[in-house]
């Protein structure tokens, strides 16, 4: 029997945090979540998440240097991570790609296909 998907869902609006939670947990994936950047980086670095989501904007630890920091860990450096940002700039799209993220999602955005585009970076074993 396969295990789960780990995924770290790293997002500081509730009600969108609840949207992806429910969603993510649905498709069959086991989902730890948190709203502030800090929070999420104790979580990564205590357990072992097939990708982690991440919201730009976060109150404290800002996404951007969340992932800059977690991208110069040596155990966590290949982990996939997955921008999803209300800002929809090509300049914010680029500056997350360019720090190691395998997508940039944007606010609003379908729920299934949000999903998708999650499990695809785990299936196809997409790494930064």
């Amino acid at each position: 029997m396969k295990a789960k998907i780990r995924i770290l869902l790293i997002e500081d609006e509730p009600g969108v945090s609840m949207m992806m939670v429910h969603v993510l947990t649905r498709a069959g994936c086991e989902v730890a979540a948190a709203w502030k950047g800090a929070k999420g980086m104790a979580l990564a670095q205590a357990g072992d998440f097939d990708l982690i989501t991440l919201a730009v904007d976060l109150p404290g630890l800002n996404g951007f240097e969340f992932c800059r920091r977690l991208k110069k860990n040596v155990r966590l450096r290949h982990t996939p991570v997955v921008f999803v940002s209300g800002r929809r700039s090509q300049e914010d799209a680029r500056h997350g790609l360019e720090l190691g993220a395998v997508d940039y999602i944007t606010k609003p955005f379908e729920p299934s296909d949000f999903v998708t585009r999650i499990l695809s970076h785990v299936e196809t074993g997409t790494t930064a």
